[in-house]
């Protein structure tokens, strides 16, 4: 069939879709040929019997490689629009140009058949619903999925090639450069590599990647980058650390001088994965110049892996971290041989550590095989490491002196040549504003806000160089070093100093200890297994438990059994409070306290030793010997009788004597007077 016969009166009722594609930007910038082949094709439409403006033209793909069609929204497009029947006829110049995978092609002829649309190129016109033209597509599609697989197989074995000889140029990062014969060798700016050791030197003080984050950023020390697009391409610019640029820093292997090639592996449609050091497809030691050495980048990718989670869910000990515990990461479950966690329990501020044995717990849902406080614990353990430590005191105290020297200097000379750098560039910045012609001001004004930005940038560099200087410590003169000579006498007071960290403590005990196993019984059992396989074993008394550290001392309890006898219950805590005694929770005594302890122990109050020397309150008093309250409280307050005031508001009275009960009588028969002191007769009436 001819292919004016091929198209019919349906297939011109609906547009042509002409799809114009190059595969790269370099393609669509450079070859103006092929696109400009590509576009006249529309005169192929034109002539089938499409007008012009029924013929509609896709090139939003352009720069886009035709392997897969998830980034090409033309081609998506074009899918859609075929399917719903709005597409009469396909064309392209090469079917490559549609697509370069077998699973977007057949799709787009499944489609094609389904609507009845036509597909056209340089070589001809075919109907997918005829079997030779759809055997010929199929074909066509094969070829040219076959032929990207040889031009990337050409491509990468090339690249492979030169990369096994160390000579393929790669990304570099920062630090290194290319020299005009195009070997690798360290940047020639010496801010750049201060920058870089300094950041080497951080992680292997502080031991962990955000460590070195924090450091940097507390310290104000910035890190180089290289620009890779824009107008600044090829330039350093300086930012501040983040976590994720840390840890690219510190797994990139050219910083140890080794040339790698092919680390990671990218499937088509899958994320890219990255592969063990034995799997890469080019590895050359000490290929070039580095920062560090092997062996210490090796050091650096081990102390990575053991901060990760999973070396910590599977028992490794864990890095010195922040937190009072010094024992954290150390210590093993004297019973089932699990590594044992931390937990913190705050009360007024203060934090105490515990050791938990919680691997049944969390595996099986059982109990907690061991719950130990760590106070006791870690001073027991401190006292071992000081006396340990003692004999070679003086020479660990020199190093560390020598080190924060050293740091020190590192810093401030990276500041320098911060502020060295940006004031260079304001002197630039200015003699091309001096330079400048005047009259024109766009040009001028351009200058003089470049002038005045690196004018800025100088100003912020002095000013983070001199907040840095207030902040860190600046005592490293002839004085200080003194100073810490004095210290190292005494290792104990260096190990005991306030500014001395938990952190600093836990990294020093981590030299001299691999571990420290406890078992807790009537006491606690504590061994020791020292770096080199020493052992030292340990048993100390059980803390007490929380209601036993605020129990009364056993010495105020005597003194309250003995002052109660005396005295009522507010005198008994005034006496105390003089005598500086306290509560089991630390605070002064008052009547309501010491009646709570009183109870709490069955210690007899005042009132009870009265009672027991034969005393009786009122209420005895009148039904005994037949008293009226008027009476009792004459004798009272006359000191006939002698009464005592209790715990409470009422008295404790003596029994009256015989005398006073012959007098009782008569008291009774006494009249009772008035509030004017005349009598009334018994039986009067009448108004007064």
């Amino acid at each position: 069939m001819s292919e004016t016969g091929k198209v019919t009166r349906s297939h011109l009722q609906r547009a042509a879709y002409l799809y114009i594609r190059q595969s790269s930007v370099y393609q669509a910038t450079y070859n103006q040929e092929s696109t400009a082949r590509q576009y006249r094709f529309r005169e192929r439409a034109a002539a089938l019997g499409w007008p012009s403006d029924r013929i509609l033209v896709i090139d939003e793909d352009q720069g886009q490689s035709g392997g897969s069609a998830a980034d090409r929204t033309g081609f998506q497009r074009l899918t859609a629009d075929v399917g719903l029947g709005k597409v009469g006829i396909v064309l392209s110049l090469e079917v490559s140009r549609l697509a370069r995978n077998c699973a977007d092609w057949h799709r787009l002829l499944e489609i094609c058949a389904l609507t009845d649309t036509l597909i056209a190129d340089e070589d001809g016109l075919y109907d997918p619903n005829q079997f030779n033209d759809r055997l010929i597509l199929g074909l066509r599609g094969t070829m040219s999925e076959a032929e990207l697989h040889l031009l990337r197989a050409r491509l990468q074995g090339g690249k492979l090639n030169k990369a096994r000889r160390g000579e393929l140029k790669l990304m570099l990062p920062p630090g290194f450069v290319y020299d005009p014969a195009g070997r690798v060798v360290l940047d020639p700016d010496r801010q750049v590599q201060q920058a870089v050791r300094l950041f080497f030197d951080t992680f292997e003080r502080t031991g962990s990647a955000w460590g070195t984050v924090r450091t940097l950023v507390q310290q104000r020390v910035k890190l180089p980058i290289t620009v890779r697009t824009g107008p600044a391409a090829g330039e350093t610019a300086w930012v501040t650390p983040t976590l994720s640029r840390v840890l690219r820093m510190l797994r990139n292997p050219r910083y140890a001088g080794t040339y790698f090639y092919g680390r990671t592996r990218q499937r088509q449609g899958l994320l890219t994965r990255w592969l063990p050091q034995e799997e890469w497809k080019v590895l050359i030691p000490s290929a070039h110049a580095g920062y560090i050495t092997p062996e210490r980048y090796q050091a650096n990718l081990g102390l990575l892996e053991a901060n990760s989670l999973r070396l910590r869910k599977n028992g490794h000990p864990t890095p010195a971290r922040e937190g009072v515990a010094l024992l954290q990461g150390l210590v093993i479950c004297g019973r089932c041989g699990q590594r044992m966690t931390i937990r913190y329990r705050h009360a007024r501020g203060l934090a105490t550590p515990v050791y938990v044995c919680q691997a049944a717990n969390q595996e099986r849902g059982g109990h907690f095989c061991q719950m130990i406080a760590g106070r006791i614990i870690d001073e027991g353990v401190g006292r071992q490491v000081m006396d340990a430590m003692t004999p070679a005191a003086l020479q660990v105290a020199l190093e560390v002196f020598e080190e924060l020297r050293r740091r020190h200097e590192e810093v401030d000379a990276l500041h320098r040549a911060e502020i060295e750098r940006a004031r260079h560039e304001a002197d630039l910045a200015q003699r091309q504003f001096l330079r400048a012609n005047p009259e024109n001001r766009l040009v001028a004004d351009a200058l003089e806000q470049r002038w005045n930005e690196r004018l800025r940038e100088l100003q912020a560099a002095e000013e983070a160089h001199t907040q840095w200087k207030q902040e860190a410590v600046t005592a490293l003169d002839q004085a200080t070093r003194e100073q810490v000579l004095r210290l190292t006498q005494d290792f104990p007071t260096v190990w005991n100093h306030p500014q001395t960290s938990p952190r600093d403590r836990k990294r020093m005990l981590r030299l001299l200890i691999e571990d420290v196993t406890l078992t807790r019984g009537e006491n606690i059992h504590v061994g020791i297994r020292w770096k080199g396989g020493a052992l030292t074993q340990m048993t100390l008394p059980r803390p007490k438990a929380a209601f036993e550290l605020r129990r009364t001392p056993p010495e105020v309890l005597e003194a309250i059994r003995a002052l109660t006898k005396h005295h009522a219950d507010r005198a008994v805590a005034r006496i105390l409070n003089g005598q500086g005694h306290r509560s089991g929770v630390g605070l002064s005594f008052n009547s309501e306290s010491i009646r709570r302890i009183r109870a709490a122990y069955a210690i007899p109050a005042y009132a009870d030793h009265l009672r027991q020397a034969g005393l009786l309150d009122s209420d005895e008093m009148i039904a005994r010997f037949g008293l009226t309250e008027a009476i009792l409280i004459k004798w009272r307050r006359s000191g006939q009788i002698r009464a005592v005031r209790g715990n409470g508001k009422d008295y404790l009275h003596e029994p009256p004597d015989a005398k006073s009960l012959e007098l009782l009588p008569k008291l009774r028969r006494r009249p009772r007077s008035t509030r004017t002191g005349c009598q009334t007769p018994s039986g009067a009436g009448g108004v007064v």
